[in-house]
């Protein structure tokens, strides 16, 4: 990925209310970012800070509530779902399991076939088929499973059909949202050595959602870490992982095993609590409720999301906190 590349997504000031009354439920709170041509943005965050909604959004799968989300220099946040029709096949999803999002009365022909001809993609039929078949080829089934149903095949095997139906249109953006969590940790690796190969053979943007921190850290270019929709931190995968700054991103990493006792750090800090509701979230800092760090300062004031290092930034009012170098290093 080419860091001077230019913003495939822009995102600004985006929210996402549900109900009405004095107190929504604030799934997503006024987040900011980009995503560049090429890149694998890294979604983190606890259940319940929003990730998904914020998938959901970019593709307008969802309607936001305020703000802009500027794709190829166009904001398509409010436009019309016939104005958002010939997007379509530039915007596709991963979804989480494999096997609800596949239509079980339909082959995988029929599956992929389908997506084919809504955008008309494929002349005729000799070129459907031989569309369909190299798209099977491209996540490693064989052409013949054309004519199977979902139920016929593995956890793993029908997340790769989800792949395929994805790229079945070329598209230039990728939500991944949880693709993994569904599967057997045994076949875990096989997706993402696919999508590895996939992104690096096409290009693709993507943004990648997961609880899996040690797969966002092999699969992705920077992360942003989310908490009760609003984003703590974002960095470059590297720097995140080996010196995070915000201190729910050093408790998330605190909580992923580390099977190397000597990178272990001695004053990891602990993650604990429940995260709040978002229908009634803390004032000021959203997350001071559990911080081991918290000011009284901090349940008056929002932090802004401030640049600390280039290409870094953290929504955080404490500036003397020593970054914490969660993996041994002195980066």
């Amino acid at each position: 990925m080419n860091d001077t590349a230019n913003p495939l997504i822009e995102v600004r000031g985006l929210r996402k209310y549900f109900g009405a009354g004095p107190q929504p439920v604030r799934a997503v709170d006024g987040v900011s970012f980009a995503i560049r041509e090429g890149e694998t943005l890294g979604l983190v965050g606890e259940s319940g800070s929003g990730k998904s909604t914020i998938g959901r959004m970019l593709i307008r799968l969802l309607d936001p509530t305020e703000g802009q989300i500027r794709f190829k220099d166009r904001d398509i946040a409010h436009i019309s779902q016939r104005q958002m029709r010939p997007l379509r096949s530039s915007m596709q999803i991963i979804f989480q399991d494999p096997y609800a999002s596949l239509n079980p009365r339909m082959r995988i022909r029929q599956i992929l076939g389908e997506a084919l001809d809504t955008h008309g993609l494929a002349k005729g039929k000799g070129e459907r088929q031989a569309r369909i078949a190299e798209l099977l080829d491209l996540v490693g089934l064989r052409p013949e499973y054309a004519d199977r149903y979902p139920h016929e095949f593995s956890g793993g095997q029908r997340q790769r059909i989800g792949v395929a139906r994805a790229l079945a249109v070329e598209p230039s953006f990728i939500v991944a949202d949880e693709p993994l969590s569904a599967l057997d940790v045994s076949i875990q690796a096989q997706v993402v050595n696919l999508l590895c190969d996939l992104k690096d053979r096409f290009g693709l943007t993507m943004l990648f959602i997961s609880h899996d921190l040690d797969v966002v850290e092999f699969l992705c270019d920077r992360v942003i870490v989310l908490y009760l929709g609003k984003i703590m931190e974002i960095a470059p995968t590297e720097t995140l992982y080996h010196r995070p700054q915000h201190p729910y991103t050093q408790a998330l990493l605190a909580a992923s095993p580390i099977p190397d006792p000597a990178q272990r750090h001695k004053d990891r800090p602990l993650l604990v609590g429940d995260i709040p509701s978002p229908a009634n979230p803390p004032s000021g800092c959203v997350f001071r409720t559990r911080c081991p760090h918290a000011l009284p300062a901090c349940a008056e004031t929002v932090p802004a999301l401030a640049e600390v290092a280039p290409g870094h930034w953290k929504a955080c009012l404490r500036n003397d906190l020593h970054p914490l170098s969660m993996k041994g290093t002195s980066q």
